[in-house]
């Protein structure tokens, strides 16, 4: 197990910000609590030197507000920060703590770039080091003081190999002749800006099977998501903890007049048919008596539809995407995405430099594949 040292004042923060913005690279991880409440934060930050491991407690500090010495560290272009699938980090730091990113290294991406067939950080400790990841507290409530000690050993481990793992990875990069694709895909990471998460009235919509109510279930389902929303803020709790997708849609199905009938159905335990019942049936009734209207298409929603020599391009594509994948030992989506390949299709480019201009193909696809690309199209059509 990795040894750590637990940093949960202003001043030892203070002294550890001093330490870190003085070290080449330091590897990073952070603990959350979206699995149990409602309003989400950043609850654990993990750092890890080629020495010693460090797990920082927002909360004990007041809140991750309260992070703000670290803030030169996470912005340092000599410092090399190290994550491993650093998108979620990044959004929760830069919304949490407002930190700025530069010298950034994902050891995922990486991992993806290389053509590992399984990207996890405990399928690449045990690939490169034989080392087997604690796994017991991947569901874990952060955000619950005190922490026990097999979550801060799990929390520990989570960065203990990340600077050795990024040296054996970004050696292989550069044997491969892709560190520029990586270095690509860090500096778009690092310039991503996630925005405010609100909540979306129309998310009813995307639970499966809502699409084949009929106006009256459609509405009750509507009324019941609504009415599950502000009982999961009221209580801090995410939503799926409130009442499951599945209760939902069969109680929109049913339509139930009373609380013997709500009993009855499937996820409507008698705990919950306390707490919510009157609420559940009042949602019911204010659906039945407002029937859904016409589903209305979000203004740049759906796919324009192809024409055949359109369909002809991107079938051209996929076919050359699958076999350059295939001899780069990568994963087609991976090289090039859908989104991407349809963005040149409809393009239909004569030069290189056209695919580099569309904001769906990234620039190291565009630069190393582009000039391929634009043969095989003049291929097509001659």
């Amino acid at each position: 197990m990795a040894d750590y040292e637990r940093i949960e004042t202003e001043g030892a923060l203070k002294h550890l910000a001093k330490e870190l913005a003085s070290e080449p690279v330091v590897a990073f991880d952070t603990e959350a609590d979206s699995f149990y409440h409602y309003f989400d934060k950043t609850c654990l930050v993990q750092a890890a030197t080629r020495d010693r491991v460090y797990l920082i407690d927002p909360l004990a500090l007041g809140g991750p507000a309260e992070m703000r010495p670290l803030a030169p560290v996470f912005a340092s272009k000599k410092t090399r920060k190290i994550f491993h699938a650093a998108e979620y980090d990044l959004f929760v730091l830069k919304r949490d703590c407002g930190f700025e990113f530069q010298n950034l290294f994902d050891t995922m991406i990486s991992a993806q770039l290389l053509g590992y067939p399984a990207v996890g950080l405990a399928a690449l400790a045990k690939h490169h080091f034989g080392i087997s990841m604690p796994k017991d507290e991947q569901r874990s409530d952060w955000s619950a003081r005190p922490l026990r000690e097999s979550q801060l050993h799990y929390a520990a481990a989570d960065v203990t190999h990340l600077i050795e793992l990024t040296e054996l990875l970004e050696g292989e990069l550069e044997a491969k002749g892709r560190i520029e694709w990586a270095r690509w895909e860090f500096e778009n990471l690092v310039r991503r800006e996630w925005p405010v998460r609100g909540f979306d009235e129309a998310g009813y919509l995307r639970i499966k099977g809502a699409k084949g109510l009929d106006a009256t279930a459609l509405a009750v389902l509507r009324e019941l998501y609504l009415m599950r929303d502000a009982r999961a803020r009221e209580v801090d709790r995410p939503p799926f903890k409130v009442l499951g997708n599945r209760t939902l849609l069969e109680v929109a199905g049913r339509q139930p007049e009373t609380a013997e009938a709500l009993g009855e159905i499937k996820g409507v335990t008698d705990l919950i048919l306390r707490r919510l019942g009157r609420e559940m049936l009042t949602a019911v009734e204010k659906g039945i008596k407002k029937p859904h209207g016409p589903i209305k298409r979000a203004p740049g929603s759906g796919r324009k539809r192809m024409d055949r020599r359109t369909e002809r391009r991107l079938g051209r594509l996929k076919r050359w995407r699958s076999a350059r994948a295939k001899e780069l030992e990568l994963d087609p989506g991976v090289l090039c995405p859908n989104s991407a390949l349809e963005a040149i299709a409809w393009c239909d480019p004569t030069s290189a430099a056209e695919i580099g201009e569309l904001p769906e193909v990234k620039r190291w696809f565009a630069r190393d594949f582009g000039g391929e690309i634009v043969e095989l199209l003049a291929a097509q059509s001659e």
